[in-house]
């Protein structure tokens, strides 16, 4: 039976997490065992912040579609409310980007919510 020599794996292991470590301070960017356990830390932080990325961008679409309603007398709630009424599906994103860059279009999408809420009522 041959003789199995792991050098080449293991090195190559090893690179990798320390690549992966790479410009951490100190000994957690040199050390293996440091580097390793925060090399898989900062794998963990990166997987749960790719779920909250989505949760913190759809806040902040709500907070700008809320600033941009405001103006014209109207909650949030009701004019998501109106624009379900009248049909109308835009998504947050959409809205809080027409709220930011076209005012006139959001006016007038202001405008057929508000519309819509009052018939509803």
């Amino acid at each position: 039976m041959p003789r199995v020599k792991k050098a080449v794996k293991s090195r190559a292991r090893r690179k990798k997490v320390l690549k992966a470590a790479k410009g951490y301070r100190g000994g957690r960017g040199t050390l293996l065992r440091s580097a390793m356990e925060t090399v898989d830390r900062a794998l963990k932080f990166a997987y749960r912040d790719r779920k909250l990325k989505k949760r913190d961008f759809r806040s902040l679409w709500i907070m700008r579609i809320n600033a941009g309603v405001r103006v014209h007398d109207l909650s949030y709630s009701k004019f998501i409310f109106g624009l379900k009424k009248a049909n109308i599906t835009l998504d947050r994103k959409a809205l809080a980007n027409l709220a930011g860059t076209n005012p006139e279009a959001f006016a007038e999408l202001a405008r057929i919510a508000k519309e819509a809420v009052k018939e509803a009522v």
